[in-house]
Protein backbone atom coordinates (compact mmCIF):
# COMPACT_ATOMS: atom_id res chain seq x y z
CA UNK A 1 0.00 0.00 0.00
CA UNK A 2 1.64 3.38 -0.53
CA UNK A 3 2.54 5.31 2.47
CA UNK A 4 0.66 8.47 3.76
CA UNK A 5 1.59 11.81 2.13
CA UNK A 6 2.61 13.05 5.65
CA UNK A 7 5.01 10.17 5.85
CA UNK A 8 7.21 11.99 3.22
CA UNK A 9 6.85 15.75 3.90
CA UNK A 10 8.70 17.75 6.09
CA UNK A 11 6.48 19.61 8.76
CA UNK A 12 6.90 23.76 9.60
CA UNK A 13 8.09 23.90 12.85
CA UNK A 14 5.27 24.09 15.61
CA UNK A 15 6.67 27.74 16.26
CA UNK A 16 6.37 28.85 12.60
CA UNK A 17 2.96 27.23 12.20
CA UNK A 18 1.37 28.98 15.14
CA UNK A 19 2.85 32.29 13.94
CA UNK A 20 1.55 31.57 10.10
CA UNK A 21 -1.85 30.76 11.48
CA UNK A 22 -2.13 33.61 13.85
CA UNK A 23 -0.96 36.47 12.27
CA UNK A 24 -3.60 35.15 9.27
CA UNK A 25 -1.67 33.51 6.81
CA UNK A 26 -3.27 30.10 6.82
CA UNK A 27 -6.96 29.38 6.97
CA UNK A 28 -7.02 25.96 7.95
CA UNK A 29 -9.12 25.34 5.01
CA UNK A 30 -8.83 22.71 1.99
CA UNK A 31 -8.23 24.44 -1.65
CA UNK A 32 -11.50 22.42 -1.96
CA UNK A 33 -13.18 23.92 0.47
CA UNK A 34 -12.30 27.22 -0.72
CA UNK A 35 -13.66 26.72 -4.53
CA UNK A 36 -17.12 25.32 -3.40
CA UNK A 37 -17.59 28.43 -1.27
CA UNK A 38 -16.92 30.79 -4.62
CA UNK A 39 -18.63 28.56 -6.81
CA UNK A 40 -22.49 29.39 -6.07
CA UNK A 41 -22.42 32.19 -9.25
CA UNK A 42 -23.90 32.05 -12.70
CA UNK A 43 -21.12 34.74 -13.86
CA UNK A 44 -18.88 33.14 -16.71
CA UNK A 45 -15.61 31.08 -15.36
CA UNK A 46 -14.20 29.05 -17.74
CA UNK A 47 -13.86 29.45 -21.49
CA UNK A 48 -12.40 26.29 -23.52
CA UNK A 49 -13.19 27.09 -27.87
CA UNK A 50 -16.16 26.16 -27.31
CA UNK A 51 -17.40 25.02 -24.03
CA UNK A 52 -18.52 27.95 -21.83
CA UNK A 53 -19.05 27.29 -17.77
CA UNK A 54 -20.54 29.34 -14.87
CA UNK A 55 -18.72 29.12 -11.90
CA UNK A 56 -21.17 26.90 -10.70
CA UNK A 57 -21.41 24.66 -13.83
CA UNK A 58 -17.56 23.99 -13.11
CA UNK A 59 -18.25 23.08 -9.71
CA UNK A 60 -20.69 20.94 -10.71
CA UNK A 61 -18.59 18.84 -13.36
CA UNK A 62 -16.24 18.85 -10.80
CA UNK A 63 -17.86 17.32 -8.22
CA UNK A 64 -19.36 14.86 -10.94
CA UNK A 65 -15.57 13.93 -11.34
CA UNK A 66 -15.09 13.55 -7.32
CA UNK A 67 -17.94 11.23 -7.39
CA UNK A 68 -16.69 9.12 -10.36
CA UNK A 69 -13.09 9.08 -8.67
CA UNK A 70 -14.57 7.88 -5.54
CA UNK A 71 -16.28 5.17 -7.20
CA UNK A 72 -13.57 4.20 -8.67
CA UNK A 73 -11.89 3.27 -5.57
CA UNK A 74 -9.81 6.51 -5.18
CA UNK A 75 -9.95 7.89 -1.69
CA UNK A 76 -8.65 10.92 -0.03
CA UNK A 77 -4.53 11.04 0.22
CA UNK A 78 -4.44 9.00 -3.14
CA UNK A 79 -2.07 10.45 -6.02
CA UNK A 80 -3.23 10.81 -9.23
CA UNK A 81 -0.71 12.44 -12.08
CA UNK A 82 -1.89 14.81 -14.35
CA UNK A 83 -0.63 15.06 -17.78
CA UNK A 84 -2.83 16.88 -19.96
CA UNK A 85 -2.80 20.10 -22.28
CA UNK A 86 -4.77 23.33 -21.45
CA UNK A 87 -7.75 22.07 -21.72
CA UNK A 88 -11.01 22.34 -19.60
CA UNK A 89 -10.20 18.72 -18.24
CA UNK A 90 -7.06 19.85 -16.44
CA UNK A 91 -8.98 22.23 -14.43
CA UNK A 92 -12.30 20.14 -13.68
CA UNK A 93 -10.06 17.11 -13.01
CA UNK A 94 -7.58 19.72 -10.69
CA UNK A 95 -10.59 20.78 -8.93
CA UNK A 96 -12.26 17.16 -8.27
CA UNK A 97 -9.35 16.27 -6.81
CA UNK A 98 -8.90 19.33 -4.36
CA UNK A 99 -12.76 18.65 -3.25
CA UNK A 100 -12.21 15.10 -2.69
CA UNK A 101 -9.05 15.30 -0.44
CA UNK A 102 -7.17 13.49 -3.60
CA UNK A 103 -3.70 14.75 -4.13
CA UNK A 104 -2.99 15.76 -7.73
CA UNK A 105 1.07 15.60 -9.28
CA UNK A 106 1.11 17.99 -12.28
CA UNK A 107 3.21 16.48 -14.92
CA UNK A 108 4.30 18.48 -18.28
CA UNK A 109 3.44 18.09 -21.34
CA UNK A 110 6.89 17.55 -22.15
CA UNK A 111 7.47 14.51 -20.08
CA UNK A 112 8.30 11.23 -21.74
CA UNK A 113 8.41 7.74 -19.89
CA UNK A 114 12.33 8.49 -18.29
CA UNK A 115 10.23 11.56 -16.06
CA UNK A 116 6.90 9.74 -16.12
CA UNK A 117 7.49 6.83 -15.14
CA UNK A 118 9.88 8.61 -12.32
CA UNK A 119 7.12 10.83 -11.15
CA UNK A 120 4.46 8.33 -10.83
CA UNK A 121 6.66 5.55 -8.86
CA UNK A 122 7.83 8.41 -6.43
CA UNK A 123 4.44 9.22 -5.82
CA UNK A 124 2.95 5.94 -5.40
CA UNK A 125 0.26 7.13 -7.84
CA UNK A 126 -2.97 5.10 -8.28
CA UNK A 127 -3.33 6.55 -11.34
CA UNK A 128 -2.63 8.25 -14.79
CA UNK A 129 -4.70 11.33 -15.97
CA UNK A 130 -4.03 11.92 -19.99
CA UNK A 131 -4.80 13.52 -23.32
CA UNK A 132 -4.73 11.00 -26.39
CA UNK A 133 -2.04 12.28 -29.25
CA UNK A 134 -0.78 15.50 -28.75
CA UNK A 135 1.20 17.55 -31.56
CA UNK A 136 2.12 13.58 -32.75
CA UNK A 137 2.85 12.50 -29.46
CA UNK A 138 0.55 9.64 -28.25
CA UNK A 139 0.54 9.89 -24.38
CA UNK A 140 -2.14 7.27 -23.90
CA UNK A 141 0.49 4.90 -25.12
CA UNK A 142 2.93 6.34 -23.06
CA UNK A 143 0.38 6.58 -19.60
CA UNK A 144 -0.30 2.74 -20.54
CA UNK A 145 3.63 1.76 -20.69
CA UNK A 146 4.38 3.77 -17.41
CA UNK A 147 1.17 1.56 -15.77
CA UNK A 148 2.24 -1.56 -17.09
CA UNK A 149 5.49 -1.40 -15.09
CA UNK A 150 4.23 0.48 -12.03
CA UNK A 151 3.71 -1.12 -8.92
CA UNK A 152 0.26 1.04 -7.97
CA UNK A 153 -0.76 2.62 -10.82
CA UNK A 154 -4.22 0.85 -11.54
CA UNK A 155 -6.08 3.30 -13.96
CA UNK A 156 -4.84 5.20 -16.98
CA UNK A 157 -7.98 7.66 -17.89
CA UNK A 158 -7.84 9.50 -20.99
CA UNK A 159 -9.64 12.81 -22.87
CA UNK A 160 -9.35 11.22 -26.63
CA UNK A 161 -11.86 11.07 -29.52
CA UNK A 162 -11.47 6.96 -28.95
CA UNK A 163 -9.77 4.94 -26.74
CA UNK A 164 -7.49 2.61 -26.27
CA UNK A 165 -7.99 -1.30 -24.44
CA UNK A 166 -8.09 -0.57 -20.64
CA UNK A 167 -8.39 3.44 -20.90
CA UNK A 168 -11.04 4.91 -19.46
CA UNK A 169 -13.42 7.92 -20.38
CA UNK A 170 -11.93 11.33 -19.00
CA UNK A 171 -14.64 13.06 -20.80
CA UNK A 172 -17.38 10.81 -19.14
CA UNK A 173 -15.89 10.77 -15.48
CA UNK A 174 -16.19 14.54 -15.96
CA UNK A 175 -19.86 14.92 -16.66
CA UNK A 176 -21.63 17.37 -13.98
CA UNK A 177 -22.89 15.34 -10.70
CA UNK A 178 -25.90 13.91 -10.14
CA UNK A 179 -25.77 13.91 -6.01
CA UNK A 180 -23.77 15.28 -3.27
CA UNK A 181 -20.28 14.83 -2.91
CA UNK A 182 -19.16 11.37 -1.38
CA UNK A 183 -18.96 11.74 2.51
CA UNK A 184 -15.14 12.38 3.35
CA UNK A 185 -14.09 14.55 5.55
CA UNK A 186 -12.51 17.99 4.12
CA UNK A 187 -8.65 17.92 4.59
CA UNK A 188 -6.71 19.55 7.53
CA UNK A 189 -5.11 22.41 6.43
CA UNK A 190 -1.58 21.10 7.00
CA UNK A 191 -2.39 17.84 4.29
CA UNK A 192 -0.53 18.15 0.84
CA UNK A 193 -2.89 19.86 -1.60
CA UNK A 194 -1.25 18.56 -4.79
CA UNK A 195 2.38 18.20 -5.99
CA UNK A 196 4.28 20.66 -8.38
CA UNK A 197 7.37 19.12 -10.04
CA UNK A 198 11.02 20.62 -9.67
CA UNK A 199 13.41 20.20 -12.51
CA UNK A 200 17.49 21.21 -11.05
CA UNK A 201 20.62 20.00 -10.63
CA UNK A 202 19.65 15.85 -9.96
CA UNK A 203 17.86 14.84 -13.66
CA UNK A 204 14.78 13.43 -12.36
CA UNK A 205 11.95 15.63 -11.05
CA UNK A 206 11.57 16.39 -7.29
CA UNK A 207 7.97 16.26 -6.02
CA UNK A 208 7.29 19.97 -3.85
CA UNK A 209 4.62 18.96 -1.32
CA UNK A 210 2.44 22.30 -1.29
CA UNK A 211 -0.22 21.78 1.36
CA UNK A 212 -3.78 23.67 1.91
CA UNK A 213 -2.67 26.26 4.05
CA UNK A 214 0.39 27.33 2.18
CA UNK A 215 -0.48 27.19 -1.30
CA UNK A 216 -3.86 29.00 -1.15
CA UNK A 217 -2.54 31.56 0.69
CA UNK A 218 -0.18 32.36 -2.16
CA UNK A 219 -2.73 31.58 -4.40
CA UNK A 220 -4.92 34.33 -3.03
CA UNK A 221 -2.28 36.64 -1.79
CA UNK A 222 -0.88 36.73 -5.64
CA UNK A 223 -4.23 37.39 -7.05
CA UNK A 224 -4.77 40.47 -4.25
CA UNK A 225 -1.28 42.32 -5.96
CA UNK A 226 -2.78 41.52 -9.32
CA UNK A 227 -6.15 43.28 -8.37
CA UNK A 228 -7.76 39.96 -9.64
CA UNK A 229 -12.09 40.63 -9.08
CA UNK A 230 -14.67 39.01 -10.08
CA UNK A 231 -14.05 41.59 -13.56
CA UNK A 232 -10.96 39.57 -14.53
CA UNK A 233 -10.47 37.45 -17.52
CA UNK A 234 -7.12 35.44 -17.02
CA UNK A 235 -5.88 33.45 -20.67
CA UNK A 236 -4.05 30.46 -19.63
CA UNK A 237 -1.06 30.31 -22.52
CA UNK A 238 1.76 28.67 -20.65
CA UNK A 239 1.10 24.79 -19.68
CA UNK A 240 -1.32 24.60 -16.35
CA UNK A 241 1.29 22.16 -15.36
CA UNK A 242 3.67 24.60 -13.59
CA UNK A 243 2.87 26.30 -11.08
CA UNK A 244 3.02 29.92 -12.42
CA UNK A 245 0.02 29.25 -14.61
CA UNK A 246 -2.00 27.26 -12.19
CA UNK A 247 -1.61 30.18 -9.35
CA UNK A 248 -3.10 32.48 -11.77
CA UNK A 249 -6.05 30.50 -12.68
CA UNK A 250 -6.95 29.14 -9.16
CA UNK A 251 -6.35 32.80 -8.38
CA UNK A 252 -8.71 33.96 -10.66
CA UNK A 253 -11.02 31.38 -10.33
CA UNK A 254 -11.26 31.92 -6.17
CA UNK A 255 -11.85 35.89 -7.35
CA UNK A 256 -14.72 34.99 -8.95
CA UNK A 257 -13.30 35.48 -12.07
CA UNK A 258 -13.42 34.28 -15.74
CA UNK A 259 -10.28 32.16 -17.34
CA UNK A 260 -9.98 31.55 -21.08
CA UNK A 261 -7.46 28.32 -22.13
CA UNK A 262 -4.97 28.68 -25.08
CA UNK A 263 -3.33 25.00 -26.22
CA UNK A 264 -0.11 27.34 -27.39
CA UNK A 265 1.42 30.98 -26.75
CA UNK A 266 1.67 31.56 -29.98
CA UNK A 267 0.20 35.19 -31.03
CA UNK A 268 -1.77 34.53 -33.68
CA UNK A 269 -3.74 32.57 -31.26
CA UNK A 270 -3.53 34.04 -28.59
CA UNK A 271 -3.91 37.74 -29.88
CA UNK A 272 -7.66 36.62 -31.22
CA UNK A 273 -8.15 35.28 -27.57
CA UNK A 274 -7.64 39.00 -25.85
CA UNK A 275 -9.59 40.25 -28.29
CA UNK A 276 -12.68 37.80 -28.76
CA UNK A 277 -12.78 37.51 -24.62
CA UNK A 278 -11.44 40.94 -23.87
CA UNK A 279 -9.15 39.31 -21.47
CA UNK A 280 -7.54 41.75 -18.89
CA UNK A 281 -4.27 39.43 -17.14
CA UNK A 282 -2.25 36.91 -18.86
CA UNK A 283 1.33 35.51 -17.59
CA UNK A 284 4.56 35.02 -19.96
CA UNK A 285 7.92 34.01 -20.14
CA UNK A 286 10.46 36.13 -21.71
CA UNK A 287 10.60 34.11 -24.78
CA UNK A 288 7.04 34.06 -25.70
CA UNK A 289 7.31 38.24 -24.90
CA UNK A 290 9.52 38.33 -27.52
CA UNK A 291 7.06 36.84 -29.99
CA UNK A 292 4.63 38.48 -29.13
CA UNK A 293 6.35 41.75 -29.28
CA UNK A 294 7.81 41.04 -32.66
CA UNK A 295 4.55 39.54 -34.22
CA UNK A 296 2.71 42.64 -32.91
CA UNK A 297 4.61 45.21 -34.91
CA UNK A 298 4.12 43.12 -37.88
CA UNK A 299 0.26 42.60 -37.61
CA UNK A 300 -2.24 44.50 -35.54
CA UNK A 301 -5.28 43.04 -36.34
CA UNK A 302 -6.60 42.53 -33.30
CA UNK A 303 -7.54 44.85 -30.47
CA UNK A 304 -5.32 44.26 -27.51
CA UNK A 305 -6.88 47.27 -25.12
CA UNK A 306 -8.39 45.12 -22.65
CA UNK A 307 -5.05 43.85 -21.25
CA UNK A 308 -4.53 45.71 -18.09
CA UNK A 309 -1.63 43.19 -16.95
CA UNK A 310 0.72 41.23 -18.38
CA UNK A 311 3.19 38.90 -15.98
CA UNK A 312 6.22 37.61 -16.87
CA UNK A 313 8.59 35.35 -15.02
CA UNK A 314 10.50 31.92 -15.48
CA UNK A 315 13.88 33.84 -16.72
CA UNK A 316 14.93 37.26 -16.62
CA UNK A 317 13.41 39.62 -19.08
CA UNK A 318 15.76 41.62 -20.49
CA UNK A 319 15.58 45.45 -19.37
CA UNK A 320 15.28 46.41 -23.13
CA UNK A 321 12.54 44.06 -23.59
CA UNK A 322 10.87 44.99 -20.41
CA UNK A 323 10.81 48.38 -21.62
CA UNK A 324 8.92 47.76 -24.83
CA UNK A 325 5.90 45.75 -23.06
CA UNK A 326 3.66 48.28 -22.00
CA UNK A 327 4.37 50.60 -25.24
CA UNK A 328 3.11 47.67 -27.92
CA UNK A 329 1.24 45.28 -25.82
CA UNK A 330 -0.49 48.03 -24.22
CA UNK A 331 -1.35 46.05 -20.74
CA UNK A 332 0.91 47.20 -17.50
CA UNK A 333 4.11 44.83 -17.21
CA UNK A 334 4.68 42.49 -14.00
CA UNK A 335 7.65 41.41 -13.31
CA UNK A 336 7.98 38.06 -11.45
CA UNK A 337 10.53 35.79 -9.95
CA UNK A 338 9.73 32.61 -8.34
CA UNK A 339 9.63 28.79 -8.24
CA UNK A 340 8.19 25.72 -7.09
CA UNK A 341 9.46 24.96 -3.97
CA UNK A 342 7.89 28.54 -2.63
CA UNK A 343 9.36 32.05 -2.74
CA UNK A 344 7.29 34.36 -5.73
CA UNK A 345 8.59 37.73 -6.35
CA UNK A 346 6.14 40.74 -8.07
CA UNK A 347 6.53 44.09 -9.16
CA UNK A 348 3.36 45.69 -8.52
CA UNK A 349 0.97 47.24 -10.82
CA UNK A 350 1.79 50.76 -9.42
CA UNK A 351 5.47 51.00 -8.73
CA UNK A 352 7.85 53.00 -11.18
CA UNK A 353 9.12 51.86 -14.71
CA UNK A 354 12.40 51.71 -13.27
CA UNK A 355 11.81 48.89 -10.75
CA UNK A 356 9.53 47.31 -13.55
CA UNK A 357 12.12 46.75 -16.23
CA UNK A 358 14.93 46.72 -13.93
CA UNK A 359 14.35 44.23 -11.04
CA UNK A 360 12.42 40.80 -10.66
CA UNK A 361 9.66 42.55 -8.04
CA UNK A 362 9.44 41.43 -4.12
CA UNK A 363 7.89 38.91 -1.98
CA UNK A 364 4.62 39.00 -2.29
CA UNK A 365 4.25 38.11 1.74
CA UNK A 366 5.40 40.32 4.22
CA UNK A 367 6.43 36.83 5.98
CA UNK A 368 8.91 35.90 3.33
CA UNK A 369 12.33 36.16 4.79
CA UNK A 370 16.04 36.14 2.85
CA UNK A 371 19.35 35.99 3.31
CA UNK A 372 21.95 36.36 0.94
CA UNK A 373 25.20 33.91 1.66
CA UNK A 374 28.26 34.07 -0.47
CA UNK A 375 30.04 30.03 -1.20
CA UNK A 376 30.80 29.72 2.09
CA UNK A 377 27.24 30.67 3.90
CA UNK A 378 28.76 33.77 4.98
CA UNK A 379 26.20 36.59 4.93
CA UNK A 380 27.56 38.88 1.95
CA UNK A 381 27.60 42.61 2.46
CA UNK A 382 24.32 45.01 1.91
CA UNK A 383 23.66 45.92 -1.27
CA UNK A 384 26.36 42.76 -2.86
CA UNK A 385 25.20 39.66 -4.86
CA UNK A 386 24.76 36.30 -2.96
CA UNK A 387 23.35 33.12 -3.34
CA UNK A 388 19.46 33.06 -1.98
CA UNK A 389 18.34 31.79 0.73
CA UNK A 390 14.44 31.63 1.68
CA UNK A 391 12.21 31.18 4.00
CA UNK A 392 8.18 31.54 4.65
CA UNK A 393 4.43 30.33 4.75
CA UNK A 394 4.53 29.00 1.75
CA UNK A 395 7.98 27.80 0.89
CA UNK A 396 8.08 23.98 2.07
CA UNK A 397 10.94 23.15 4.17
CA UNK A 398 11.64 19.61 2.16
CA UNK A 399 11.22 17.92 -0.74
CA UNK A 400 9.29 14.97 -0.80
CA UNK A 401 10.70 11.51 0.66
CA UNK A 402 13.92 13.27 -0.27
CA UNK A 403 16.05 13.17 2.72
CA UNK A 404 20.04 13.48 0.71
CA UNK A 405 18.02 16.40 -1.84
CA UNK A 406 16.47 18.02 1.18
CA UNK A 407 20.23 17.71 3.07
CA UNK A 408 21.86 19.88 0.64
CA UNK A 409 18.72 22.23 -0.09
CA UNK A 410 17.57 22.73 2.58
CA UNK A 411 19.62 25.03 5.50
CA UNK A 412 18.51 24.92 8.88
CA UNK A 413 15.03 25.71 7.31
CA UNK A 414 16.06 27.92 4.94
CA UNK A 415 15.45 27.08 1.39
CA UNK A 416 18.84 27.53 -1.00
CA UNK A 417 17.95 28.68 -4.30
CA UNK A 418 20.71 28.45 -6.13
CA UNK A 419 20.47 31.64 -7.35
CA UNK A 420 22.69 34.85 -7.17
CA UNK A 421 20.86 38.16 -6.60
CA UNK A 422 21.43 41.23 -5.24
CA UNK A 423 18.62 43.20 -2.92
CA UNK A 424 17.97 46.66 -3.70
CA UNK A 425 17.55 49.01 -0.66
CA UNK A 426 13.88 49.33 -1.72
CA UNK A 427 13.21 45.53 -1.73
CA UNK A 428 13.25 44.62 -5.00
CA UNK A 429 15.39 41.60 -6.36
CA UNK A 430 17.56 41.55 -9.31
CA UNK A 431 18.68 38.47 -9.84
CA UNK A 432 22.42 37.93 -10.99
CA UNK A 433 22.75 34.39 -12.24
CA UNK A 434 22.72 31.02 -10.78
CA UNK A 435 24.85 29.39 -8.55
CA UNK A 436 23.36 26.01 -9.09
CA UNK A 437 24.63 23.51 -12.29
CA UNK A 438 21.13 24.36 -14.29
CA UNK A 439 19.85 25.18 -17.50
CA UNK A 440 17.00 27.61 -17.93
CA UNK A 441 15.73 26.84 -21.30
CA UNK A 442 12.34 28.85 -21.60
CA UNK A 443 11.90 28.51 -18.34
CA UNK A 444 12.26 24.74 -17.93
CA UNK A 445 15.27 24.00 -15.69
CA UNK A 446 17.23 21.56 -16.86
CA UNK A 447 20.10 19.47 -14.76
CA UNK A 448 23.47 19.66 -16.42
CA UNK A 449 24.68 16.58 -14.98
CA UNK A 450 22.00 14.72 -16.55
CA UNK A 451 22.47 15.89 -19.96
CA UNK A 452 26.13 14.42 -19.42
CA UNK A 453 25.38 11.55 -18.36
CA UNK A 454 23.33 10.68 -21.57
CA UNK A 455 26.93 12.36 -23.54
CA UNK A 456 29.17 9.81 -21.76
CA UNK A 457 26.07 7.19 -22.61
CA UNK A 458 26.06 7.64 -25.82
CA UNK A 459 30.40 7.24 -26.12
CA UNK A 460 31.89 10.37 -25.07
CA UNK A 461 34.79 9.82 -22.98
CA UNK A 462 33.92 13.16 -21.05
CA UNK A 463 30.73 15.66 -21.05
CA UNK A 464 30.09 18.94 -19.88
CA UNK A 465 26.64 20.53 -20.56
CA UNK A 466 26.50 24.57 -20.26
CA UNK A 467 23.60 26.81 -21.26
CA UNK A 468 24.17 29.06 -24.47
CA UNK A 469 22.71 32.77 -24.85
CA UNK A 470 19.90 32.91 -26.94
CA UNK A 471 17.76 35.60 -28.24
CA UNK A 472 14.39 33.90 -28.11
CA UNK A 473 14.27 31.02 -25.33
CA UNK A 474 17.01 32.94 -23.26
CA UNK A 475 19.40 29.72 -22.99
CA UNK A 476 19.91 26.49 -24.89
CA UNK A 477 21.36 23.34 -24.10
CA UNK A 478 25.41 23.48 -25.25
CA UNK A 479 27.19 19.74 -24.61
CA UNK A 480 31.00 19.91 -24.95
CA UNK A 481 32.71 16.21 -24.99
CA UNK A 482 36.20 14.75 -25.59
CA UNK A 483 36.85 11.00 -27.10
CA UNK A 484 35.21 9.63 -29.69
CA UNK A 485 33.67 11.79 -32.11
CA UNK A 486 30.01 11.94 -31.15
CA UNK A 487 27.48 13.37 -33.35
CA UNK A 488 24.57 15.17 -32.63
CA UNK A 489 21.22 13.22 -34.21
CA UNK A 490 23.03 10.34 -32.51
CA UNK A 491 22.93 11.96 -29.53
CA UNK A 492 19.04 13.39 -29.55
CA UNK A 493 18.08 10.29 -31.01
CA UNK A 494 19.63 8.09 -27.82
CA UNK A 495 17.95 10.20 -25.56
CA UNK A 496 14.08 10.11 -27.36
CA UNK A 497 15.06 6.21 -27.22
CA UNK A 498 15.58 6.89 -23.32
CA UNK A 499 12.50 8.54 -22.98
CA UNK A 500 13.74 11.74 -22.20
CA UNK A 501 12.00 15.05 -22.52
CA UNK A 502 12.07 17.00 -25.95
CA UNK A 503 13.11 19.96 -24.39
CA UNK A 504 16.06 18.67 -22.44
CA UNK A 505 17.45 17.67 -26.27
CA UNK A 506 20.87 19.39 -26.50
CA UNK A 507 21.01 21.57 -29.41
CA UNK A 508 24.50 22.18 -29.98
CA UNK A 509 27.41 19.75 -29.62
CA UNK A 510 31.11 20.92 -29.07
CA UNK A 511 34.08 18.46 -29.45
CA UNK A 512 37.29 19.56 -27.81
CA UNK A 513 40.64 17.59 -26.81
CA UNK A 514 40.11 18.82 -23.31
CA UNK A 515 38.12 20.27 -21.15
CA UNK A 516 39.11 23.20 -18.73
CA UNK A 517 39.45 22.65 -15.06
CA UNK A 518 39.61 25.03 -12.48
CA UNK A 519 41.85 24.90 -9.47
CA UNK A 520 40.45 22.28 -7.13
CA UNK A 521 39.55 20.05 -9.96
CA UNK A 522 35.95 21.01 -11.35
CA UNK A 523 35.46 21.32 -15.12
CA UNK A 524 35.36 25.15 -15.44
CA UNK A 525 31.98 26.08 -16.73
CA UNK A 526 32.71 29.40 -16.59
CA UNK A 527 35.29 28.79 -19.10
CA UNK A 528 33.01 27.26 -21.40
CA UNK A 529 30.21 29.59 -21.22
CA UNK A 530 32.79 32.62 -22.40
CA UNK A 531 33.97 29.81 -25.06
CA UNK A 532 30.28 29.22 -26.41
CA UNK A 533 29.34 32.90 -26.33
CA UNK A 534 32.66 33.53 -27.94
CA UNK A 535 31.92 31.38 -30.62
CA UNK A 536 28.28 32.91 -31.22
CA UNK A 537 29.65 36.02 -31.17
CA UNK A 538 32.15 35.23 -34.06
CA UNK A 539 29.84 33.38 -36.25
CA UNK A 540 26.86 36.04 -35.85
CA UNK A 541 30.02 38.02 -37.15
CA UNK A 542 30.79 36.25 -39.77
CA UNK A 543 26.96 35.82 -40.73
CA UNK A 544 26.62 39.54 -41.08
Amino acid sequence: MPERTSAGTTPWPPEFATRYTAEGYWAGRSLGALLGEVAGSDAPCLVDRGLRLSHRELLCRADGAAARLHALGLRPDDRVVLQLPNRWEFLVVTMACLRLGIVPVLALQGHRKQELAAVAGHAEARAIVTAGTVRGFDHEALAHEVAAGSATVEHVLVTADELAAGSLDLRALCRPATGPLPPVPEPDGTAVALFLLSGGTTGAPKLIARTHNDFAYMVRRAAEICGLGPDSTYLAVLPLGHGFPMTAALGTVLAGGRVVLAGSPAPEGAFALIDAERVTMTSLVPAVVQRWLDHRAADRRHDLGSLRLIQVAGSKLPEDVAARVTPVLGGVLQNGYGMGEGLFCLTRPDDPAEVVCRTQGRPISPADELRLVDDRGRPVPDGEPGILLTRGPYTPRGYYRAPEKNAQAFVDGWYNTGDVVRLRPDGNLVVEGREKDVINRGGEKISAEEIETFGRAAGAREAAAVAMPDAELGERICLYVTGTRLELPRLRAAMREAGAATFKLPERLVHVDALPFTAVGKVDKKALRADIAARLAAEQRRAG
